[in-house]
């Protein structure tokens, strides 16, 4: 009975040990490292489960990657390139394949949702710069071996309900006018509330147009969209409002707010190491 027993415990330790196996092959493998954090970081996988992130915690492929207000954070990926997160930002990491010995598998895709990046090239990029590709809403961004910020401004609620109410006056008007063919309608009575009402209304567009930005701080980038493609060299500009119109240098700053803390900005040299370092830290999971 108890050689029973033993058989059934150390079948059970088995199969235990063959399922913790199989949870870690399938386990995405880690491609970067929290290096800093001034806020909280969210890691979101495709199933739904949410992870916080700390100092030294592991970014995997296929996490969406989302800072909070007011909070920076900093990665740095295995082949030491680095990402700076700015904040109400989120950032999927689509793809990241490096290994130093097959360049031919070279891959890293990321999308921008939504606020700002900066990114500084790493190995992969230096040897490999047509394989370095940032999606975003509005144009997708060929990095090359690039030093560049980059930001997305969605439209706000506030511009596009005052854009509605613009439209919609601009329609009744229009409604009003179409009636004024008739002699007996009162026009100007009639068209005056509706034009005072479109002359109060609030600027359908903020001191900061929604869009894509870039500024190049060194190498060069390729935008492209279907409406078409522009080069950026270090020290330029560029801005498109969205997929439908082509991106364009412009001619001066426009003001891209980039501010990290100087701990960030002091640690955008290469690293020592030769991938992400082990997580010291023990990542908090939301179920």
């Amino acid at each position: 009975m108890n050689q029973l027993k033993k058989c059934t415990v150390i079948k059970s330790l088995l199969l235990l040990a063959s399922m913790c196996v199989a949870a870690l092959a399938y386990a995405a493998p880690a491609v970067g490292t929290v290096t800093h954090l001034s806020g909280p970081l969210l890691a979101k996988k495709a199933d739904g489960k949410i992870r916080v992130l700390g100092a030294q915690s592991a970014v995997e492929v296929g996490d969406t990657l989302s800072t909070q207000k007011k909070g920076y954070a900093q990665i740095r990926f295995s082949d030491d390139s680095l990402l700076i997160l700015q904040p109400d930002t989120t950032l999927t990491v689509d793809k990241f394949s490096y290994d130093a010995a097959k360049p031919a598998a070279d891959r890293i895709t990321f999308t921008l949702i939504r606020g700002g990046v900066r990114s500084n090239a790493g190995l992969l990029g230096k040897r490999s710069k047509d394989r370095v590709v940032l999606n975003t809403p509005a144009a997708n961004i060929d990095m090359q071996d690039a030093s560049v910020i980059v930001q997305y401004y969605e439209q706000s609620a506030e511009a596009l309900a005052a854009r509605r109410a613009y439209l919609l006056a601009s329609t009744a008007v229009l409604d009003v006018s179409m009636m004024t063919t008739r002699s007996d309608a009162p026009v100007v009575a009639a068209i005056r509330p509706l034009m005072l009402a479109q002359l109060t209304l609030p600027s359908p567009t903020s001191a900061r147009a929604p869009g894509l930005y870039v500024q190049v701080l060194d190498g060069l980038i390729h935008v492209t969209n279907p409406s078409g493609t522009s080069n950026f060299a270090a020290g330029q500009f560029g801005f498109t409002p969205s997929f439908r119109q082509p991106p364009v240098v412009l001619p001066v700053n426009p003001g891209i707010p980039f501010t990290p803390p100087p701990v960030f900005t002091q640690s955008t040299g290469p690293s020592t190491s030769t991938g992400p370092a082990k997580p010291n830290t023990v990542d908090c999971e939301v179920r």
